[in-house]
């Protein structure tokens, strides 16, 4: 009950915040700054967050608007996140509050402090006001395009009226959303390797530097190069940047994992060896197929959910879905039937063929593969060749 009414007078102050000058550079009553939060351990984490800071030194009044709070008891939160409708809001926090919770979980975070004009500040403040409204607060969380980052990168650049000069520093080539996410899954090669079986060829597409922005260390280094550019004047959008809690991360105590690709090898090498026995005996092994077909007919069943009906961008095209696909869960039961019985299966032929020209193609496929995904496309080939192998022999 104590928090509810803290809410309520939270939400009664904000409608009545002053709107007054927000400059940097002068003896202002309200400052607006960037804030930028070290990355954390939790998949959703891994990326780093961005709030914006607002601070009214005559009333006392310090608060972060934080556009990245959801809750995973959200009824179907999985199945709307996998759709790509996961909604987001806006939240209010006392500063202290929000500093003293990333001092707790060892995240640093990073203050810029914004050089706006009176009438920018007022803006910005108006903006953020009426976007914590009950009816606006909330949103569609678009990983690449609209959350947490983008949201007050938005609400900040909106507000300047005058023209915005970006860094002129040429952006990489190489850059794509998903050598982005690469970057900030170091250490973390199952989220990486799980991300990259779900995003397809576009995200490999060469991004502009307005879009690197999506990641907030790459939004918070762009802010310290942009200038405003006014009719007599160029002044920075960033009047200075501090570290405003320096955390030390909690040393990483897990335990050892094996990463994907020692798996997939792992898994080959006993497929491999299962083969050859099996090939020896003359006997098809049903047991192993019906596990190795049947795991990757579900894999293909979600990236192919994902592919038709998920509003998450850069998710389609899939070229993965020529070795995960449902049809190795729908033809499961006729490919163990032929199996069983010794007969030609031309599903498995069909199979053998078109994994042979992937692998083939590999380079030539405009989609970054991970390289754990050839042992499994490997397995199944394995497994398709060796009937073809054992029916021949028989006959």
């Amino acid at each position: 009950m104590k928090r509810f009414y803290s809410y309520i007078i939270l939400s009664l102050f904000l409608l009545l915040l002053p709107t007054g000058q927000a400059s940097a550079n002068d003896n202002d009553s309200i400052r607006l700054s960037l804030l930028t939060c070290a990355p954390g351990e939790e998949i959703y984490s891994l990326f780093g967050h961005t709030a914006i800071r607002y601070e009214n030194f005559s009333q006392g009044t310090d608060l972060v608007f934080n556009y990245g709070l959801f809750s995973f008891n959200t009824p179907h939160f999985i199945l709307r996140f996998a759709l790509g409708k996961t909604d987001y809001q806006l939240g209010v926090t006392d500063y202290e509050r929000f500093a003293a919770e990333y001092a707790f979980l060892g995240r640093s975070v990073w203050q810029q402090t914004l050089y706006l004009t009176r009438d920018e500040g007022r803006k910005l403040v108006r903006s953020l006001q009426e976007n914590y409204r009950p009816e606006n607060r909330v949103y569609h969380y678009n990983f690449f395009h609209d959350n947490c980052a983008t949201r007050p990168r938005d609400k900040i650049l909106e507000s300047i009226t005058e023209k915005v000069v970006y860094p002129i520093a040429p952006l990489d080539s190489s850059c794509t959303f998903r050598s982005i996410v690469h970057e900030y899954c170091k250490g973390h090669p199952w989220a990486r390797f799980g991300i990259d079986l779900c995003i397809g060829s576009e995200a490999d597409q060469p991004i502009t530097q307005q879009q690197t922005m999506f990641a907030p260390f790459y939004l918070m280094n762009i802010f310290n190069g942009i200038y405003i550019s006014g009719k007599n004047y160029i002044r920075r959008l960033v009047a200075s940047k501090e570290l405003v809690v320096d955390a030390t991360p909690a040393p990483d105590e897990s335990s050892w994992m094996p990463t994907p690709l020692q798996c997939s090898l792992l898994l080959f090498i006993l497929t491999a060896a299962a083969t050859i026995y099996g090939i020896r005996r003359r006997t098809g092994l049903w047991g192993v197929d019906l596990f190795l077909f049947g795991m990757a007919g579900i894999v293909g069943c979600v990236l192919a959910f994902l592919a038709l009906f998920s509003q998450h961008p850069a998710v389609s095209p899939n070229y993965l879905l020529w070795v995960f696909h449902p049809g190795q869960l729908l033809f499961l039961p006729y490919v163990v039937y032929c199996v069983r019985k010794g007969k030609r299966c031309w599903y498995l032929t069909l199979n053998l063929v078109v994994l042979t020209l992937f692998i083939l193609l590999l380079r030539a496929i405009p989609q970054e593969i991970d390289f754990a995904v050839v042992p499994l496309a490997l397995v199944l080939l394995v497994r398709s060749a060796s009937h073809l192998i054992v029916t021949s022999k028989k006959r």
